[in-house]
C-alpha cells in the first residue's frame, strides 16, 4: 500500500489494517531506530508504539538537533551571548540547553541581549533594525534548516549587511548512519529514516550507507498511517531476509530532494568535520562558511573557541541518541534530570527522547 494522498493517511481503517498485517508478520525480534526526533514524538502522542507487537523494539536515534549538538558548541554559543555588543538570535529549543555553567536563558536573565526568532529571515531583519550592533543567529539543524540560514547568508550579502553572522553547528544525516552503524555494541534491524529531511536531499542520498550496510532502511511521513506503513515495510524487509531502500512517504519525498534548496546550502557552506553529541567527531557530518563568506562566520568574527568540553557527569543523552540506552535506564532520568530542571538537551527539545519518554511513557 503506497500513501500518497490525504484521504489515505487519514484512514483508520487503513491504519487498524496495517496493525493487523503487522501483528501477523512479525515472529522474530526487530529492533528499529527511528532516525528523526520528529518521529520519535508523533510515535509517542500517536499512541503508535502501543499498537505494535512485543517483537518490535522503537529505538530513539540521532535525530534531534538540539541533542546532538556538542557541549562545546553550546558553551560557544554562551560565549557568544557574553560578547557585549552582541544581539544572540536562536530558535527556542536552545534557550534551556545547559552549558557547562550556564544557559542562554540564565544568560538572558542576567541581562544579555538574547532574542527568539522563528526564522532566519526574523534575524536579518534584526541586524537592519540595529545596524550599531552586531547580530548572531545561531546556526543549528539538519538539511532541513541549513539551506534556509544559506539563504539569509545570501540576502545579507546582497543588502551589505555587515553586522549578521552565524554560528554554524549543522550536521548532516547521512553521515551520521554510517558513524551509527560502525558504534560498538551497536545492534539496529532496521531504519525509519526522516522525512523532513528526505524532503531537501531525497531518497538517492542513502544509496550509498544502505549500499555498505545493507540494513533495511524506509523514509517515512508523520501521521499514524504514515508511521504504520514505514514500520509495515521494515518488517516485511526483515522477516524476508531482503534489506531495500524504500520510500513511504512518496507525497512529500522524491528520488532527487530539492535540489534548489541544495544548491543554495552548497553555494554557501562545504563539508566539514563535526562533533556529535554522543558519538564522538563524525567526518563529513557538517558543513563550514565557504571562504568567500567568511565574513558571516560567527566563529572566526569573534574567534570563539571553546575546545573540547565533556558532557554532564551522569547525563546518557549520548548513550540515548545511538540506542545503546533507552531514557529510564539514565540514573538522572526523573531524579535530577526533569523538564523543569534539565540536566541535557535530550530532556530539553521538544524532539528529544528523554522528553517524549517523560511526557508519553508510564514507567
Amino acid at each position: 500500500m503506497a500513501i500518497k494522498h490525504a484521504d489515505e493517511y487519514r484512514d483508520p481503517e487503513a491504519a487498524q489494517a496495517l496493525i493487523g498485517q503487522i501483528r501477523a508478520l512479525s515472529s522474530a525480534p526487530a529492533r528499529i531506530m527511528e532516525v528523526c526526533g520528529t518521529h520519535t514524538v508523533a510515535l509517542f502522542r500517536s499512541g503508535v508504539r502501543d499498537m505494535l507487537p512485543d517483537t518490535i523494539t522503537l529505538l530513539s536515534g540521532p535525530g534531534c538537533p538540539v541533542c546532538v549538538t556538542s557541549q562545546g558548541e553550546i558553551d560557544a554559543f554562551i560565549a557568544l551571548a557574553r560578547i557585549p555588543e552582541i544581539i544572540v538570535a536562536t530558535f527556542g529549543d536552545l534557550m534551556r540547553v545547559p552549558g557547562s555553567d550556564s544557559s542562554l536563558q540564565r544568560e538572558r536573565a542576567a541581562g544579555r541581549d538574547i532574542r527568539m526568532v522563528y526564522s532566519t529571515m526574523d534575524a536579518i531583519t534584526l541586524a537592519r533594525e540595529n545596524p550599531e550592533r552586531q547580530v548572531v543567529f545561531l546556526g543549528v539543524g539538519f538539511e532541513t534548516t541549513a539551506p534556509t540560514i544559506a539563504a539569509s547568508v545570501l540576502a545579507a550579502k546582497a543588502d551589505g549587511l555587515k553586522n549578521f553572522s552565524v554560528y554554524a553547528a549543522h550536521k548532516l544525516v547521512p553521515p551520521a548512519l554510517e558513524a551509527l552503524m560502525a558504534t560498538e555494541g551497536m545492534a539496529v534491524d532496521g531504519f525509519l529514516l526522516p522525512g523532513h529531511v528526505s524532503v531537501i536531499i531525497g531518497v538517492d542520498a542513502y544509496h550509498p550507507v544502505f549500499t555498505t550496510s545493507r540494513i533495511p532502511m524506509v523514509v517515512g511521513g508523520f501521521e499514524p498511517t504514515d508511521l504504520l506503513h514505514a514500520i509495515h515495510l521494515l518488517v516485511q524487509q526483515i522477516e524476508g531476509g531482503a534489506p531495500a531502500l524504500e520510500n513511504a512517504y512518496p507525497r512529500a519525498v522524491s528520488a532527487a530532494g530539492n535540489v534548489r534548496a541544495r544548491e543554495v546550502m552548497d553555494t554557501v557552506f562545504t563539508l566539514s568535520d563535526a562533533v556529535w553529541r554522543g558519538i564522538g567527531v563524525i567526518p563529513g557530518s557538517g558543513l563550514a562558511f565557504r571562504e568567500r563568506y567568511a565574513a558571516f562566520d560567527a566563529a572566526r568574527k569573534f574567534s570563539v573557541d571553546v575546545g573540547d568540553v565533556p558532557e554532564p557527569p551522569g547525563c546518557a543523552c549520548g548513550e540515548i541518541l545511538t540506542g545503546l540506552k533507552v531514557p529510564p535506564e539514565c540514573a538522572l532520568y526523573k531524579k535530577r534530570c526533569t523538564p523543569t530542571q534539565p540536566v541535557g538537551p535530550c530532556m530539553v527539545s521538544s524532539e528529544g527522547t528523554c522528553a517524549a519518554y517523560y511526557r508519553y511513557h508510564q514507567s
